[in-house]
Order: C-alpha cells, then sequence, then structure tokens
C-alpha cells in the first residue's frame, strides 16, 4: 500500500463544540464557521461538529415553524458559500424538511458545496429524549437524492465519503443514538470500508454517564478497528430539564487520542492526527475482519471528497509514546505489571504442571533478565505449592564476571530463599580453547560463544541431573537484535521472557521491588537495576564491566521503540525515523536516531534464523516474535529494499 509520504498516513482531525444558542441559527452557523476557521489554521483537515447544530438540539416544537426551517436552510448554505475559501472539510447537523417528513441529518461540506447528506437511523423516545415526535428514521427516507440551493445532492445511510487524495481515509457518518444500539451503522460502514468514523451527538449528562460513552467510543473504534470522532452538544443548549456537557472525544483502534473538558462555556475545539496507516495496517493483519460481512453486506454508495495535504513537519497534536510498551501512569503501568507478571508464572506453572517436573532451574547473573526469571520462578512455585528449594539457581562467573553482579546474585538467591550453587566456568572453557587449537588472546565470537555456550550446557546437564526444567533468560529485545549465542543463552526448556522487552522488564522488577518483596530484597533488586546492561563476556579488569551492551548495539530504549512501530504496525523506516523523531528528538540526535534504526534494521533481518527455533514461552503483549505465533518471516530475507528507504528518507 502506498502511505502518503508528506504525513506518514496522518490526518489531522478535530472534534468541535461550539457556542449555540438555542433557536438562533444565524449566531450558530457563525459559531460553526469561527472554529472552522480556527480549524483550518492549526492544520484541521477535517472536523466534526454535534447533532443539529445548526438549529440547537433542544428547539423541541419549534422544528415544525417555518420561519425557523428557512433560517436553517438559510445558514446551511451560508456555510456551503463560505467553505469554498476554506480548505477543511467538515460535517454540521440540521433538521431536513423532506417527502413531508422531518429528520434529523448530517451535512458533509467542503470546496463550496454540500457534498452528501447522512440522516439519523434510531430515533429515541424514551426516558428524557423525545425525538420520535419531531423525526423520522431514515429508514422512512425514499430518496436517494434531494435537492438543495438549485443542486441535486446524495442522501441516504448508505453513503461513505472517500478522501480520494488520501489513501485509505474513507468517512463514515453516524448521529447519536446510533452509536447505543446493538447494531450501530458505523459497524455497517466499517465492513464497507471506512475507516474514520463521524458521530455528530447531542448526549445530555447524568452521574457516570460521561465514562460509559468515553467507553462505548473508544470501544466501538477498537470492534471497528477504525477511528473515531465524537462530538456532543454543550452548555448553551437549553437545561429545561437536561444538562449537556459538550463531550467530545477522539479514538483509534481501542484507544483515546484525546477528550474535551466538557463544561466549557467559551466552546472547545479537541484535535488530534488519526492514522490510517495503522487502521488498514492491523485490518489487513486480523483476517476475521471482514467475515462479518458475509452474512450482512450492505450496498453503499461513494462520494468522493478531498481534504488539503500539506506537510505536519515536527509538530503532531498527538502524543507520541517515546516507550510503547510501559504505560506512562503510574496506576496502568503497575496494573499492566501485575498482569504481566501473572501470564509469566501462569505460563511457566502450566509448562511444569504438564512436565510433571518439580525443579527449576537458572543461570542467575545479577543481571536485569535472570533477576525476573528467577522472580517469575518462584512466583510459579508458590501457584504449585512448591518450596522454594525446589529453584536451583546457578552462578557462573567466566572471565568477564563483574564483582557487583556476582554478588547481587547471590545475595538475590539468599534473600528468596531459593537453592544456590556456584561453578566458575573459567577452567572449562580454558580447556576447551586447548581442545580447539584456539589462542584466547584473539577474543572474539569463539571467546564470548564459548562461555554462552558452555554455561547452557551446564545447566541442561544440572538439569537432567536434578530432573529439573531449564528456565529461559532471553527478552524480546534481545531476540529481537539476535543479541544472544546460539545454542547458548538462546536454548531453555521454557523461555517467561520471551515477549517482555527490555524497557518493560526494568519496569517488571520495579513493579516488584516496590510492591512484592520486603525491604532488603528491594535494595537489592534496585542495585540490580542500576548495573549497566552487559553480557559480561570480555575481560574485565579488577571486577568490572568489560563492556557494555548499549554501547556496541544501542539504546535498548530506542530499540524497543523501533522494533514496536515495526512489528506492530508495519511502519516504514521513514515513518519510524519521523516518529522517532517527535519521541526522542531532544535526547538523540536525527544522526544517532537514523544510525539506531539502520542497526536495529539489519540486525532484526539478520537475526530471523535464531528466531525460528525460539524457546516456547508466553505471549505478554500485542508484540511477539514466536515463530509459532505472531511473527513468520524466511530466515535468508533481504534487508536491502528497508535500509534503503531509510537512506532515502
Amino acid at each position: 500500500m502506498m502511505g502518503q509520504p508528506q504525513n506518514f498516513g496522518f490526518m489531522r482531525v478535530a472534534a468541535a463544540v461550539p457556542v449555540l444558542k438555542v433557536g438562533n441559527p444565524d449566531f450558530n452557523a457563525d459559531k460553526i464557521l469561527e472554529l472552522v476557521k480556527e480549524a483550518q489554521v492549526k492544520g484541521v483537515q477535517f472536523v466534526v461538529f454535534p447533532e443539529l447544530g445548526i438549529s440547537g438540539y433542544t428547539v423541541a416544537d419549534l422544528f415544525f415553524q417555518k420561519v425557523f426551517q428557512r433560517s436553517v436552510f438559510k445558514n446551511l448554505e451560508k456555510l456551503a458559500r463560505a467553505s469554498s475559501k476554506l480548505k477543511t472539510l467538515f460535517v454540521v447537523g440540521f433538521p431536513l424538511a423532506l417527502e413531508n417528513k422531518l429528520f434529523n441529518a448530517a451535512a458533509v461540506i467542503g470546496r463550496g458545496k454540500i457534498l452528501g447528506i447522512v440522516p439519523k437511523t434510531y430515533i429515541p423516545g424514551y426516558k428524557e429524549f423525545y425525538e420520535e415526535r419531531w423525526f423520522s428514521s431514515a429508514r422512512e427516507l425514499e430518496s436517494k437524492e434531494c435537492e438543495l440551493f438549485g443542486k441535486r445532492v446524495p442522501i441516504g445511510t448508505d453513503i461513505l465519503f472517500r478522501v480520494k487524495n488520501f489513501e485509505g481515509a474513507v468517512i463514515g457518518i453516524e448521529i447519536c443514538e446510533d452509536l447505543w444500539t446493538p447494531a450501530p451503522p458505523s459497524s455497517f460502514q466499517a465492513l464497507a470500508g471506512a475507516t474514520l468514523i463521524a458521530n455528530l451527538s447531542a448526549s445530555n449528562d447524568l452521574v457516570g454517564k460521561a465514562e460509559y460513552r468515553k467507553n462505548l467510543v473508544s470501544q466501538q473504534s477498537a470492534r471497528l478497528i477504525s477511528d473515531y470522532v465524537y462530538s456532543s452538544a454543550g452548555v448553551h443548549e437549553s437545561t429545561t430539564d437536561v444538562v449537556f456537557g459538550g463531550h467530545a472525544i477522539i479514538a483509534e483502534n481501542g484507544s483515546v487520542l484525546t477528550e474535551s473538558k466538557r463544561f466549557e462555556r467559551k466552546g472547545e475545539l479537541i484535535i488530534s492526527e488519526i492514522d490510517v496507516e495503522h487502521i488498514l495496517s492491523e485490518r489487513e493483519k486480523t483476517t476475521s475482519f471482514g467475515e462479518p460481512i458475509l452474512g450482512c453486506a450492505k450496498n453503499f454508495r461513494t462520494i468522493d471528497v478531498e481534504i488539503d495535504i500539506k506537510p505536519f513537519g515536527r509538530g503532531l497534536a498527538r502524543r507520541i509514546d517515546p516507550s510503547p510498551f510501559v504505560p506512562t501512569d503510574n496506576f496502568n503501568r503497575n496494573e499492566r505489571a501485575k498482569e504481566i507478571f501473572a501470564i509469566q508464572a501462569a505460563g511457566l506453572a502450566k509448562r511444569l504442571e504438564a512436565s510433571g517436573i518439580k525443579n527449576m532451574i537458572l543461570g542467575l547473573s545479577g543481571g536485569l533478565d535472570s533477576t525476573l526469571a528467577l522472580l517469575v520462578a518462584v512466583k510459579a512455585a508458590e501457584l504449585l505449592g512448591f518450596n522454594r528449594s525446589s529453584i536451583l539457581t546457578l552462578t557462573m562467573p567466566g572471565f568477564g564476571t563483574s564483582n557487583r553482579t556476582n554478588k547481587n546474585a547471590k545475595l538475590l538467591a539468599k534473600a528468596l530463599g531459593v537453592n544456590l550453587s556456584e561453578i566458575d566456568i573459567s577452567k572449562g572453557v580454558t580447556q576447551h580453547f586447548k581442545d580447539l587449537g584456539y589462542d584466547s588472546k584473539n577474543g572474539g565470537l569463539v571467546y564470548e560463544n564459548s562461555q554462552a555456550r558452555y554455561r547452557t550446557y551446564i545447566l541442561m546437564n544440572k538439569a537432567n541431573q536434578i530432573h529439573g526444567l531449564v528456565v529461559g533468560t532471553g527478552d524480546l529485545s534481545e531476540i529481537a537484535l539476535g543479541w544472544s549465542t546460539y545454542n547458548g543463552d538462546h536454548i531453555s526448556h521454557y523461555n517467561v521472557n520471551c515477549s517482555v522487552p527490555k524497557t518493560l522488564v526494568k519496569h517488571l522488577v520495579k513493579w516488584i521491588a516496590e510492591t512484592q518483596v520486603d525491604g532488603k530484597t528491594r535494595k537489592i533488586l534496585e542495585d540490580i537495576l542500576a548495573t549497566p546492561i552487559s553480557p559480561e563476556l570480555k575481560k574485565a579488569s579488577k571486577g568490572n564491566m568489560g563492556h557494555k551492551t548499549e554501547d556496541l548495539i544501542g539504546p535498548y530504549e530506542l530499540h524497543d521503540f523501533f522494533l514496536y512501530h515495526f512489528v506492530r504496525w508495519g511502519s516504514s523506516p521513514e515513518k519510524i525515523l519521523y516518529l522517532a523523531g517527535l519521541a526522542w528528538g531532544k535526547k538523540y540526535s536525527a544522526g544517532e536516531l537514523k544510525k539506531w534504526l539502520g542497526v536495529f534494521l539489519d540486525k532484526f533481518f539478520r537475526s530471523q534464523w535464531k528466531r525460528s527455533v525460539a524457546t516456547d514461552g508466553p505471549k505478554v503483549g500485542s508484540v511477539s516474535l514466536s515463530p509459532r505465533g505472531d511473527w513468520r518471516m524466511p530466515s535468508d530475507a533481504d534487508a536491502k529494499i528497508w535500509l534503503e528507504s531509510l537512506d532515502g528518507e
């Protein structure tokens, strides 16, 4: 699929809640126009206004007054004429008299024309709602076109608006109550290709209703794998019996990008970018998405519309999360950690239960990954009612082991009450070098990988000796980059960390330190968290680290960002680099971002052969590289076009 090279698939949209006077279309149209102009200045390409925004939602029996209807039409025409000098597409609500009936309608306006009209299907007539007194359902509409201002305009619920100069952007329209029904019109619109749903609403405020409404919008955007822009009537509607808060929401595939404050007396304009490329990518992957259409297909007419296309530059209204695997707020971050830890422990417990094995063994290095794996093992033992003595940790110091990591490994094992043994691998590896006829002074891969493989050799044989299961420790970031030794730390019986990226490993250990252990253990974990990441395979001087991983392959915080956007969304290198600049531009230069993205792409492609024979382990999030589940690619795929794409950005 070709993207929008200027904006990488982003469209800037807005939900507007203008100041309003009930029954004064002249005033209301002027306020709508003010917000459209403001939106245009801010680069917005499409704006959604509330239900019956030209007339006001609460005018009641005044809807039937001819003088009022004429005023509404006069101002609808005024908005259409004014749009000839504007580049922003917008949709407004108004009452439409047609076929001796009155319809609650939405008009899409742009380039000096009313491009199409969509009437409301589901008309509420219960509790505080009396719309059935005034309006007919779209199901009672017979016409396919209506005449407005001397021109024929398409009308109906079978209309989609295709943005012809923005590939993949197709707009569907529904109105308020339509969303609250078991089978909203937007469901059929999405199946027919709509990627953006606009909802013009007048939803009054009651205690707890705003949260329910937000959940309804976000859930519908998730169910449809779509973007959703929702705008509801504000505080200037009549307060005879109810109050309207002006709730505006922009959601994307289950996530709320932004929402209004509500009850703002000066009106509101909330703005965000929607990522049409993400929507299309997710739909393509979700093979069940289009299946419902087989039983409920509807025919739609398509109207071509245009939006203003220009680069956003280095400014987006939506936040680009620099750490997409780790939630930003404390509550969600901690809840995420709790759930992931539970998934890891449940996966390991099931594997032990199914195998009949009651002992676990792992190599404890004093680094982050093995620390998390041990903590998971302790939790799994607890779930199964095993004593902690069923867990054997092995420290296996070698040529590059530092005093700090070795000490922390021993302190942690003791604090957690698990068994601990130490086997120094230096003599065994040295003998191995002699057997190979290898001069260890040469260093290099043989020097480093021999240590990693020797450790795994010990773990596997010790597991046989105690009838135990080797718990793997390698994390998702290492798996993505191939930062492991084949047939060394690459192999285990069950890898609990296999879909946990490094940035999330850090948070999980931090969360456990703060919430799951005593003060003594917490201090040990805090020092492990503060220890630089290193495989410790090079000679160390005076007990210090021989080399640091991130000095060699780049910052894990960047690689996790690249991994998320490359695998989760299939984003192009140019787009990933653009987003990285927004998220990380204050910490890393453009040159650094490009360099490390190039490293990521090169290593990712070169490492598939290791992933193709990866150990079993639990999927915990939306990104996983298991060859049995989420990621399949040829081990000999060529990275050329991806690297060239990066060079040509």
